[in-house]
């Protein structure tokens, strides 16, 4: 069984796995081949892979002889017509998202597993990418924010006066959100924390921060964990209290998203224009449209003194332990997909390989994928 691993174009410095996964592989029969340079931008060196057992080669060998073909994204349109059945694809895809892409799989015939449909299931929970991904760009979104305060976060007690500690507003208490708490209550701030799931909120005190809460929020169990759309009704009053707290914030972190959906806005016009001049808005959910309505994806945009930096791609800047998380998350679910033997086993009955298979043989496998 051969397992290639591609190398990621520009911007993207994560490699999908780093050289300690060859003994991983060995164990399961397997080995790597590791496009040549893939690994340089997360600091693993050609040498390195080849010391562990891998094996360098060219992209077009990985593409002609791989079994299992892997990377953090997808390939290119015109070598996705080269990965054909009965050849594995595994990357992140964004296939409930990207208009077409289901088809052009399922014209390929070849197999694609989408890393970020994996079930949000305790057994899914060491192979949940965007889990791992979450944490990282949580603990640097409140780092950037710190980073262009012009304010310190901590309580300072000098011969020159007492500094205030920063108030840090955040919007959301999925994974990012409580890793950013955590994360900006070490830095020494006042966090205040935002989310529509009750659930988190005994999560959100324990690490020492206040959870605002606002009355009439929709749930639904059958989300995996993540927050759902909700009522005008709910978001006007949500509004009314994010404006309120924000206004008094020093930093807003924001990290709402619904999977599949446009990031919703929370943080309206005049609510920065309300904010204290010089306060910092770090927006995690750029890419998929932001938190912000003022957030321009990879941009910092200063609004009357206030800088809105839209950023959702902390992990490539985190590359090398970004990259052991993602490895290690992939190397799980590959433990699934190798038989005892080396041999590839596509058991359709497990909830995880079922969540996570897009298409294969043609046919759509996933049922969010389906609906």
């Amino acid at each position: 069984m051969k397992i290639g691993v591609l190398k990621e174009s520009s911007p993207e410095k994560r490699v999908a796995l780093l050289p300690e996964a060859c003994s991983v592989l060995s164990r399961l029969k397997a080995e790597m081949w590791i496009e040549k340079g893939a690994g340089i931008n997360a600091f693993a060196s050609d040498e390195e892979y080849l010391q562990a057992g891998a094996k360098v080669v060219s992209r077009e060998e990985i593409l002609r002889e791989s079994d299992i073909i892997t990377g953090i994204n997808l390939p290119v349109d015109t070598e996705l017509g080269q990965i054909t059945s009965p050849k594995i694809l595994i990357a992140v895809m964004n296939v409930l998202i990207t208009p077409g892409l289901t088809e052009k799989l399922l014209k390929s015939g070849v197999t694609a597993f989408s890393l970020e449909l994996i079930p949000r299931t305790t057994r899914g929970q060491a192979m949940d990418i965007l889990s791992s991904m979450a944490t990282v760009s949580g603990y640097k979104s409140v780092l950037e924010a710190a980073l262009h305060l012009p304010r310190f976060f901590p309580m300072f007690m000098t011969a020159a006066g007492t500094i205030k500690p920063a108030k840090v507003l955040i919007l959301g208490a999925g994974v990012a959100g409580l890793q950013a708490i955590a994360t900006a209550r070490k830095l020494g701030a006042m966090v205040e924390v935002f989310d529509v799931r009750s659930a988190v909120k005994d999560e959100v005190l324990s690490l020492g921060a206040k959870f605002v809460e606002v009355a009439g929020a929709r749930e639904d169990a059958a989300a995996g964990g993540y927050a759902i759309e909700q009522t005008e009704e709910f978001r006007h009053k949500q509004a009314m209290l994010i404006h309120e707290h924000a206004a008094k914030s020093d930093a807003v972190i924001c990290t709402a998203q619904i999977p599949g959906k446009k990031a919703p806005v929370l943080i309206r016009k005049e609510t920065v224009e309300a904010m204290r001049p010089g306060s910092v808005v770090v927006d995690i959910a750029a890419s998929s449209g932001g938190n912000c309505e003022l957030t321009m994806n990879g941009e910092v945009v200063v609004h009357r003194q206030v800088s809105i930096i839209g950023k959702s791609d902390y992990p490539s800047d985190t590359s090398s332990d970004a990259s052991k998380m993602f490895g290690n998350n992939l190397i799980n679910l590959l433990k699934l997909l190798i038989g005892k033997e080396g041999e590839l086993h596509l058991d359709f009955s497990d909830e995880i390989i079922k969540g996570t298979c897009a298409v294969h043989q043609g046919q759509i496998i996933c049922e969010r994928l389906k609906k």
